[in-house]
């Protein structure tokens, strides 16, 4: 394809308006462009990008007999009326109506169109397992799109579902899906963890996500490509190795979850969903009597130790939700913080908030700052972290406006429900016993999930099991963020790119190195003068043989300056660039592997051969 046909809008500066680099390169690489906020138009090195990505899922999506097919993405309202998810999805639903006043949504997700298709289709256990899958755009109406195509209003989508008699068929399509997730992620080279996810409002019990990991911005050997002339990163004057520094470290970290994941197993889970290792303590401490002590201004974990004279890990933090508008009182050590997510999936509420000092003094009578679990109301349901199990002669509030309890201790003093309900830290160690926790950065880029009997009970989608009893479909959910992995694939692979000018100065510029299976064209093909007709002819006798070998070629035909030239074709990231420059009356090309920076001279009879071993040699 000759570039002077393409649309590739590429920007000579990074925008400014981008807070992360894959964001910033995708706008100046002229890979996409903003129609309105959190909506994305994909030109067409995307689209190519995002047809190579598509391509590889669908390979391995046939190896696990998953098939493709389309359903609408303006769907009518009646369905999610069914499965109960019109009320409680929240406004980031997109809801209109026709001109009947019919209510109708565009698409966020489609477990209630396929659970309908199948109820409609589906009547026997014998035409199960069955698992089908689309690709297609979603909407969500998020209230502060970000990020570039990391928080969007309209992205693509792969969503796939599964339909089963039994739950071993479930765990077995599921295991498919994980493995075929994970081929997929290592085809196109993203440095990636699968985790314990939240369900969230999908609904299910169990779930896997899949996290591209936030690459390390103090690493400069895994960012820097070095041009030939440059043998190391030492030779680099220090002043532009502290520019380069800055400029890397400005960027906002992309991942928009943290990752903790254990330094010596293969744990690893959402912030959100991790746990650390609990063990109760072997020390025997003696119970003192239990104390009401007046304690004046003094309301907060901090205030209250500091009043006792002991350290918050001494307290117990008590506080205060409505789960389903119903109040629930959370008990942590002093010095940890709730887990939100982890409250919520322990009660199976639907909706959880933190109540207000208005609602603690409606219920209980009392002040946050003096909240306690003793004497409560019987109709109070009260719910400790496992820790708490460890306090010993701890502080609590009393229940009483600026009072607190000393020598409190569970199970003589109050009863509580035990559960893990704390946010784990770092350093703590991994509940499998095997290593200690670390956090990182990432962007969630799939999400697979044991579904169950959630939509099928609710949209009545039975089928006759094998004793001729008519029972629920068991479902499968499994998502794939296409349009996200263009963002982590551009986090990823971006790289600076520093070259050592011939008066000896040092240069460095943003680019990509995109994986070979994934980038939109295999080589860029660039004549230095498109004014030279020799180093013409020549490009399109080189053109000629690389397409007729099944390369595809983008050929750089414009007449732009040199600079110009090699500085977008750092931008759009192909792995291999050719270059017909002065030695073009010799039939001597340049070859240039993008991720190492190496380059070689070859005669135009070598060019095919030596691309051939330079494959071989995993080098591109």
């Amino acid at each position: 394809m000759k570039q002077s046909k393409m649309l590739i809008p590429t920007l000579r500066e990074m925008p400014s308006d981008a807070q992360v680099i894959s964001h910033a390169l995708m706008l100046r690489a002229g890979y996409v462009r903003q129609v309105s906020s959190g909506i994305y138009s994909y030109l067409p090195l995307a689209n190519r990008l995002i047809e190579k990505l598509k391509n590889i899922m669908r390979e391995e999506f046939e190896k696990i007999g998953a098939v493709e097919m389309l359903t609408p993405a303006l769907l009518t309202a009646d369905l999610w009326k069914e499965s109960g998810r019109f009320d409680t999805y929240g406004p980031d639903l997109y809801q209109l109506k026709n001109r009947e006043q019919s209510d109708f949504i565009l698409g966020p997700t489609h477990e209630e169109t396929f659970t309908a298709l199948m109820r409609d289709s589906i009547k026997s256990y014998k035409q199960l397992p069955l698992t089908v899958y689309q690709i297609q755009s979603k909407y969500r109406d998020e209230k502060r799109p970000r990020n570039g195509l990391l928080r969007t209003r309209e992205f693509i989508m792969k969503d796939a579902y599964s339909f089963h008699s039994d739950y071993d068929s479930l765990d077995v399509t599921y295991d498919d899906y994980k493995n075929a997730y994970e081929r997929i992620f290592n085809r196109i080279e993203l440095d990636f963890k699968a985790i314990i996810g939240d369900g969230g409002a999908m609904g299910g019990k169990d779930s896997q996500e899949f996290m591209a990991i936030t690459p390390d911005r103090t690493d400069l050997k895994r960012w820097l490509i070095l041009d030939k002339t440059i043998a190391k990163i030492d030779d680099i004057p220090k002043d532009v190795l502290e520019a380069i520094k800055q400029e890397l470290t400005s960027w906002l970290i992309s991942g928009e979850d943290t990752i903790a994941y254990s330094t010596e197993s293969s744990y690893a889970a959402n912030l959100e969903m991790a746990s650390s290792q609990f063990k109760p303590t072997s020390k025997v401490i003696a119970m003192q009597n239990l104390e009401k002590v007046e304690t004046p201004n003094s309301k907060t974990i901090e205030e209250v130790a500091s009043f006792f004279g002991v350290s918050p890990s001494e307290t117990i933090k008590t506080l205060l939700y409505l789960a389903d508008k119903k109040p629930i009182v959370v008990l942590l050590v002093g010095n940890d913080q709730v887990n939100e997510v982890k409250l919520k999936n322990y009660l199976g509420a639907d909706f959880l908030e933190a109540a207000t000092e208005n609602d603690s003094r409606t219920i209980l009578n009392v002040s946050f700052g003096s909240l306690g679990p003793i004497d409560l109301p019987n109709n109070i349901r009260i719910i400790a972290d496992f820790n708490i199990k460890n306090c010993t002669n701890t502080i609590t509030g009393a229940n009483k406006d600026g009072y607190h309890f000393r020598n409190v201790n569970p199970t003589r003093d109050f009863e509580a429900e035990y559960a893990d309900l704390r946010e784990v830290k770092e350093g703590e160690i991994s509940p499998d016993g095997l290593g200690r926790l670390k956090f990182t950065k990432g962007i969630e880029i799939g999400h697979i999930f044991k579904l169950g009997t959630r939509y099928s009970e609710s949209m009545g989608a039975n089928i006759l099991n094998e004793h001729g009893s008519s029972q629920p479909l068991i479902m499968g959910s499994y998502g794939i963020g296409v349009s996200r992995i263009l963002s982590a694939v551009m986090e990823q692979h971006a790289r600076i790119f520093v070259t050592k000018t011939p008066k000896g100065d040092f240069r460095y510029s943003w680019g990509v190195n995109f994986p070979k299976e994934l980038a939109p064209y295999d080589i860029h093909l660039i004549t230095v003068n498109v004014k030279d007709e020799v180093a013409v002819e020549l490009t399109n006798r080189i053109e000629h043989q690389l397409i007729t070998a099944k390369y595809s070629v983008l050929t750089d035909d414009r007449n732009e300056r040199a600079g110009s030239k090699f500085s977008d074709s750092d931008l759009i990231g192909l792995p291999i660039r050719i270059i017909v420059g002065k030695k073009a009356d010799d039939g001597i090309i340049e070859i240039k592997i993008k991720s190492s920076g190496d380059s070689i001279e070859v005669s135009e009879s070598n060019l095919l051969e030596t691309l051939e071993i330079l494959t071989n040699m995993n080098k591109v």
